[in-house]
């Protein structure tokens, strides 16, 4: 039997079958309901209200709190319709329009970082005009000839030229329109010299690039003119993969279940191809003036954009079906471009260390430095190199997605909403915050937790073991259904109807993420007999990195205690290699060297890890003498009182 779902507020229905949930049914009707664990049952972040009609929701108690059962919340993974039901989405279960992502740096400080790391205008594709000498009874050799004569004589060694079936059906036709004018688009792949396009008259300036960073949260695009290397226009937006799961290991698995893999491939394929097409109409060309198209992303996101199945991923021995993927053409994933465009995808390292992590290093420059580098992508995953200009040995903590909000009460992504700076009173305990848009608060997001775990830590609501101290007698602190909590905005304060807190259980989760990325660090450097006093430079990259405050990681642990001026934010480094990799062959052939000099150290396997690991569990670690300024304040703090 079917029934009519009308999910609010946006407003659109759908017939489902009395078997499927308002979660798939969702889904299928293009409104988003947020969900860490890809609808599994698992997170208790898919909350739905329903506002009208009968459902069976018997599976979603354990999840919900009595206020919350009282005003018709559900899970949407855990319930489904026996009736014709409207459901209203909360805005703290909502994919919001507004939300905070870093596209990356503007197009004369790119252009200069790209110039500084040595690369220049020399694309891997190019397109060059030709005159062709028209043919005559006595010089009667045929049109692809012709071509290949007009190309030898501008100097291009053309005796192994290709023309696909396409470009050779239309070269009559384009060689004579414009009296025997043409541009041609060449790639050499080996020996051969490949026509992928023709053009008639000179079309060699009107060219077009994109690089993409296809991120596990978000998705950037830039548009790039390729004559002169600048950023035309940008465009980001979440990646709606998130509605199937929200890390790599949930996906990889929704990957695995019936037409999984096709329709996550779909779902970030609608997203780079919406993008494109929006900054071509903001641009005033058509998308199929693009011919190159450049993509960095993590192992996971390279496998579901190319539509390759990624089970051995996650299963040991953790191998990829490829780290170095072929050139293919953008029309063989789908992508609104050029029809002959070249898809060119940055290359990997192992199983979670993407080309997202080459793209960083080149453009940080650490395989060209004498002096010893750690570079992060704060993230899900944690990658970490560190390394030289001789040597690099790379590794993913897997610090897990609590600071983008799963498995923490209120935790969210940096949206409108979420609370983003947090400070506490040491007398009183009360806490001030700032929200992203400036509205009530919906939730909390990464940057917001590392302050707010720092600041309770400082002024005594939490131990040293992340225990919240009841014996204060803060109004803020109280016994919640996991046991206690602290509030951070009160329910009249707040979008959502309710206190928002954080609980022990959040600042385990919270303190596990910040012990698994400082146990990244300093086995790393273990295990290449050094010690953080030997690191001249650590570079955060990420568009999470980019809005924390070191002052605040390092009080909590994540990052180890060094001088400020030894810290450096490098943005959205994964964007900003794909298009140093996109205008300069020359930076791409060295990307590629990168990613077969880093050597991969799996810290699942390596009980150095977990020693690290249960010592930095701890705020901000077992041995306070690592983190001299932290133990200083607290003296500092403890003086005043």
């Amino acid at each position: 039997m079917k029934h009519s779902v009308t999910f609010t507020p946006d407003n659109v229905s759908i017939e489902m079958d009395q078997d499927t949930t308002l979660y798939k049914a969702a889904k299928a009707a293009g409104a988003y309901v947020l969900s860490s664990c890809g609808g599994k049952g698992n997170c208790g972040k898919c909350k739905v209200i329903i506002k009208k009609g009968e459902t069976d929701s018997g599976k979603s108690r354990a999840f919900l709190s009595d206020e919350e059962v009282k005003r018709g919340y559900v899970l949407a993974c855990h319930t489904g319709a026996r009736s014709d039901v409207t459901v209203e989405i909360p805005p703290e279960s909502r994919m919001q329009a507004k939300h905070k992502i870093a596209t990356g740096a503007k197009t004369d400080a790119l252009f200069h970082l790209m110039e500084t790391a040595g690369g220049c205008l020399e694309s891997r594709i190019r397109r060059v005009y030709l005159e062709v000498t028209p043919p005559t009874l006595d010089d009667n050799i045929s049109d692809y000839e012709r071509v290949r004569r007009a190309l030898d004589e501008k100097g291009f060694d053309a005796s192994h030229l290709h023309l696909n079936y396409l470009v050779l059906k239309k070269l009559p036709l384009v060689l004579r329109e414009q009296d025997w004018k043409c541009t041609v688009s060449l790639v050499q792949v080996g020996e051969v010299l490949e026509v992928l396009n023709i053009y008639p008259g000179d079309a060699s300036r009107a060219r077009y690039g994109a690089a993409v960073d296809i991120g596990t949260t978000t998705v950037v695009v830039y548009l790039v003119d390729m004559t002169t290397g600048n950023i035309i226009n940008t465009a980001s937006t979440y990646n709606t993969q998130v509605k199937c799961g929200d890390d790599v290991i949930t996906r990889i698995v929704y990957a695995t279940e019936m037409n999984g893999l096709q329709e996550l491939q779909g779902l970030i394929v609608e997203n780079v191809n919406a993008m494109l097409i929006e900054l071509a109409a903001k641009s005033n060309i058509s998308p199929d003036m693009i011919d190159y198209i450049v993509a960095a992303g993590n192992t996971t996101m390279a496998h579901l954009f190319y539509g390759i199945d990624p089970q051995h991923l996650r299963e040991e021995p953790y191998i990829p079906a490829a780290t170095f993927f072929p050139l293919v053409r953008g029309k063989s994933l789908g992508l609104k471009a050029d029809p002959q465009a070249l898809l060119y995808s940055m290359p990997n390292v192992a199983s979670y260390v993407g080309g997202d992590i080459t793209a960083g290093v080149l453009v940080s420059q650490i395989h060209r430095s004498e002096k010893n580098s750690l570079f992060i992508d704060i993230g899900t995953n944690g990658e970490i190199v560190l390394g030289n200009k001789d040597w690099l040995v790379t590794a993913a903590c897997s610090a897990g997605p609590a600071f983008e909000g799963s498995g923490i009460k209120f935790g969210m992504r940096a949206m409108e909403g979420a609370i983003e700076e947090v400070e506490i009173d040491p007398r009183t305990f009360e806490c001030n915050y700032q929200v992203i848009g400036d509205v009530k608060p919906v939730g909390i997001c990464g940057s917001g937790m590392i302050d707010t775990l720092a600041e309770m830590y400082l002024t005594g609501v939490i131990d040293q073991k992340g225990k919240i101290r009841e014996e204060i007698g803060s109004k803020r602190i109280r016994k919640g259904e996991t046991g206690l909590e602290y509030v951070l905005a009160w329910r009249v304060e707040s979008a959502v109807k309710k206190e928002i807190v954080l609980t022990e259980v959040d600042l385990d989760n919270l303190i596990r993420a910040k012990a698994a990325i400082y146990a990244g660090f300093a086995t790393l450097l273990s295990q290449m007999g050094m010690t953080f006093a030997d690191i001249d430079k650590l570079y955060i990259a990420g568009g999470f990195g980019r809005y924390i405050d070191v002052e605040r990681a390092i009080t909590i642990g994540m990052l180890p205690d060094l001088p400020a001026e030894k810290f450096q934010f490098l943005g959205n480094t994964s964007i900003m290699g794909a298009y140093f990799s996109l205008l300069c062959d020359k930076l791409r052939h060295e990307a590629e060297d990168i990613a077969k000099k880093m050597t991969y150290i799996e810290l699942s396997v390596s009980r150095d890890f977990m020693d690290e690991y249960l010592s930095a569990m701890f705020l901000p670690h077992t041995n306070l003498d690592s983190f001299p300024t932290v133990k200083k304040e607290l003296e500092k703090r403890t003086k005043r009182e």
